[in-house]
């Protein structure tokens, strides 16, 4: 495919997620290479799912969530109640029958730009003394309530995407920028593809929004896991999360866009029967994405990520994509992150 054509194809992905492969056809025909053509076609297979028929691959939708098995995964995406990403302790890697240790996976919160305003943002255990505001809510994962996803399968592929939009305002902005998210699995793999965008209704000089990444983790005194690894800074031990402490007291992660880091990877090592299991990582694949980063300690660790964080006008989109999963080590979640670093966005069709 040609990067002409591959653009092309995003864009009519862009425009519409739930455009039907059959509408998107005669169009497609008009802008794209007879190359590109045959990949168009591909979406007459691409189809909402209620359950998928592949061996490797299966979901089922309930009431309450959309359940996905993969050879190598089990998952769960919540509808209601606490929503965005994935469950709390439903993400499985089936080669060791390790799972999540917090709240869930790449949970969604709000828009935020720099400095204090009375509209209710703390400073404290659970912010520090970093100087931020809101510009639109609410919290997504815990006043959002409800979503609908979008199950679709293709060729070796689940993705589920999901949708909400912004409509509280905060003093100086308008309501109404869009939240996207979509996540990828695949058979063979212990880990999935991830991404967000944001559609800003609003110009702001510096927009930056909060997701929780890989997730929290919850333990008490380390009985949980054995380290955390964060790829700016090194290998930390459970000890040093024995007591509280503010996200700018230590490990505060804020970007120098002059000095980036290699790889932007944020892992723990979950305890199996008392003893080190694999590493759970949320990798953002372009570091130059990360705005700040926080891995403090208050009664749970807490891995907020803020992104962006840079001027944006109305009308206008950005976001990040990620890998988030399960490792054997930390040289293969290296690995893993250098064969898709740079990625923005997932590629149409999950790819």
């Amino acid at each position: 495919m040609t990067a002409t054509a591959s653009h092309q194809l995003y864009s009519i992905r862009e425009k519409s997620h739930s455009v039907k492969a059959a509408a998107v056809l005669p169009l497609a025909r008009t802008t794209l290479s007879s190359f590109a053509h045959c990949l168009i076609a591909l979406l007459l297979a691409v189809r909402p799912l209620d359950a998928a028929d592949s061996p490797l691959l299966k979901a089922r939708v309930t009431e309450d969530a959309v359940e996905i098995e993969t050879d190598m995964l089990s998952i769960k995406i919540a509808k209601r109640g606490y929503v965005s990403g994935t469950m709390a302790g439903t993400l499985v890697d089936k080669e060791t029958g390790a799972r999540d240790l917090g709240f869930g996976l790449h949970i969604m919160d709000f828009l935020l730009a720099p400095g204090y305003r009375d509209d209710g943002y703390g400073k404290g255990l659970y912010h520090g003394n970093i100087a931020k505001h809101y510009v639109e809510g609410p919290q997504i994962c815990t006043q959002a309530k409800k979503l609908d996803p979008e199950v679709i399968t293709g060729d070796g592929f689940i993705a589920v995407r999901m949708k909400y939009k912004f409509h509280q305002a905060y003093r100086g902005y308008m309501a109404g920028s869009t939240w996207e998210q979509t996540l990828v699995f695949k058979p063979g793999r212990r880990w999935f593809l991830c991404d967000e965008r944001i559609t800003s209704v609003n110009d702001v000089d510096s927009l930056f929004y909060r997701v929780d990444m890989p997730g929290h983790l919850k333990h008490k005194n380390g009985d949980s896991f054995e380290k955390v690894y964060l790829s700016y800074h090194g290998v930390i031990p459970a000890s040093a999360f024995a007591k509280d402490f503010a996200p700018d007291e230590k490990l505060l992660y804020q970007r120098k866009d002059e000095k980036l880091p290699a790889r932007f990877i944020r892992a723990y090592q979950v305890k199996q029967d008392g003893k080190p299991g694999p590493w759970l990582a949320g990798m953002t694949l372009d570091p130059a994405q990360v705005y700040e980063a926080w891995c403090h300690q208050r009664g749970y660790i807490c891995f907020i990520q803020e992104l962006h964080g840079r001027k944006v006008k109305a009308g206008e989109s950005f976001g990040a994509a990620y890998i988030v999963g399960w490792f054997g080590s930390i040289d293969e979640m290296h690995t893993v992150y250098d064969k898709h670093k740079g990625m923005k966005e997932i590629p149409p069709l999950g790819k």
